[in-house]
């Protein structure tokens, strides 16, 4: 495993990719999450040149397809991303994640299943002529279903189902954050082959109920303890995880810093979990 940094995660923003990636050399970070629409502007050899140059790898990329927009708009993105797909290979980058939104007012489980299934196995499909994973993040918190009339994913055991549906390059998106809020232990990630994780998130939790906690209010990791990280990622490790770790706070603290201090303040809780988990 490595730590990578996400300017986007903590709500920083930044000219371009040569300042997120010297912000992550800066703070220490092994790898960066980037833009692959950037780096598919730039050209994968000046993006090799700024990486090399900056010390950090370059980690995942955002999943360059609104899978939940419109036919139209669908469509267009699809036929984009074999070009992208194309310069992550060149990269040497072969994770990119999205999310699962974990409820509908609208479609019945089963009618969910089969939709996200047939938006989401041609764009998998492509991802695969150029041997890149899809990571897909369930969402876990109770409070995210609530008023919605049917459930959808948000544990790790259904995720496994989507994913079969998707295909054989489809894993997960792991997120200590979730893990934590769909009530999941060690047994569900150490039954978990490292070729099934594409990614990994890592923050804290308020002091509060665990079946009351709302997902855009969590914390940086160890900030609070209520996420058992130590066996989170001490889980991942025993497994013989070894991609990346970025941190996903949601924190309007970390967000009003300025670019370089939250950059200090991600790098420092970060590092502080490593050393305690045993991965230092």
């Amino acid at each position: 495993m490595f730590t990578s940094l996400s300017l986007g995660a903590i709500g920083v923003k930044v000219d371009g990719l040569a300042q997120g990636l010297a912000l992550a050399a800066k703070h220490g970070f092994g790898g960066y999450h980037f833009s692959i629409g950037e780096a598919h502007q730039l050209g994968a050899p000046r993006v090799i040149q700024l990486a090399q140059e900056a010390g950090v790898r370059l980690s995942a990329f955002g999943f360059p397809l609104n899978f939940r927009a419109d036919d139209a708009t669908f469509e267009k993105d699809l036929q984009a991303l074999p070009a992208l797909a194309r310069t992550a290979a060149d990269l040497g980058v072969h994770r990119t994640a999205t999310w699962i939104t974990p409820a509908s007012a609208e479609l019945s489980y089963a009618d969910n299943l089969a939709q996200h299934a047939s938006r989401l196995q041609p764009a998998a499909s492509i991802l695969a002529e150029h041997d890149i994973r899809l990571g897909l993040e369930y969402v876990g918190p109770k409070t995210s279903r609530e008023g919605k009339k049917h459930e959808f994913v948000h544990a790790m055991d259904e995720m496994s189902e989507l994913c079969d549906a998707v295909g054989d390059n489809c894993g997960y998106l792991l997120d200590a954050w979730h893990w934590y809020t769909a009530h999941e232990d060690a047994s569900h990630l150490q039954r978990l082959s490292p070729d099934q994780v594409v990614d990994v998130h890592v923050n804290d939790a308020p002091d509060r109920p665990v079946d009351e906690q709302i997902d855009n209010q969590r914390c940086l990791p160890g900030e609070t303890g209520v996420i058992d990280i130590d066996t989170f990622l001490g889980s991942l490790k025993q497994i013989g995880y070894d991609g990346p770790v970025m941190v996903e706070p949601f924190s309007q603290a970390v967000r009003d810093m300025s670019a370089d201090d939250a950059c200090a303040a991600t790098g420092a809780s970060l590092r502080g979990v490593w050393t305690h988990a045993g991965l230092a």
